[in-house]
């Protein structure tokens, strides 16, 4: 990767939205990162390359310390000057009917690896005083979600934590901001224009 252009990571790049948004960095100037848990991330790496931009792909469990551990190394020490996280899941079902290892999972993945990660990235960001977040709420985060009720409540707090998060950072030139998609259809491409 080129260390005088500007970098990106995105996560959850495989599809939807954060496919959407890493398509986007490239139109901005940005080489890119990204990362998915789904072999699919390769082939997005390959249909972004071009145009001077450099993208590196890895699938990693970003619900783990480890998985987040292994997105931080790729960076190698560069410079990240934008930070997209966008990894996400959701199980629909009652939540006493769901598998709670799989709805754990959703709480790992939408919580635990996102914070984890943009405490490694946002540290680095904070001690240059440059840089972007920027985190994918929910709209879903202000309804009590029925049917989706893990789903809700982890966009519930990816919500507050952006709005608090952007006030602790006020005074630098690290911007955060939350991204509130609506309902959308599933794997629908035609998020951002």
């Amino acid at each position: 990767m080129s260390a005088t252009r500007l970098l990106a990571i995105v996560t959850g790049a495989s599809t939807g939205i954060g496919f959407e948004l890493a398509k986007r960095c490239t139109k901005e100037g940005y080489d890119l990162l990204i990362a998915a848990d789904e072999t699919e991330i390769e082939k997005v790496a390959t249909s972004l390359r071009g145009g001077g931009t450099e993208v590196e792909a890895l699938e990693a469990n970003l619900a783990t310390t480890e998985g987040v551990d292994r997105l931080y190394a790729a960076v190698k020490g560069r410079q990240v000057d934008a930070l997209l996280a966008n990894a996400g899941r959701g199980l629909g079902h009652g939540f006493l009917d769901q598998d709670f290892e799989k709805a754990r999972g959703v709480v790992d993945t939408n919580i635990t690896g996102t914070i984890y990660l943009i405490h490694k990235v946002g540290n680095e960001m904070r001690r240059r005083n440059s840089g972007r977040i920027l985190i994918t709420g929910s709209i879903a985060g202000f309804t009590p979600g029925s049917f989706q009720a893990v789903y809700n409540g982890t966009k519930a707090f990816l919500n507050s934590f952006s709005f608090a998060l952007r006030e602790e950072l006020k005074d630098t030139k690290v911007t955060v901001t939350c991204l509130m998609p609506g309902p959308r259809r599933r794997n629908s491409s035609a998020v951002l224009k």
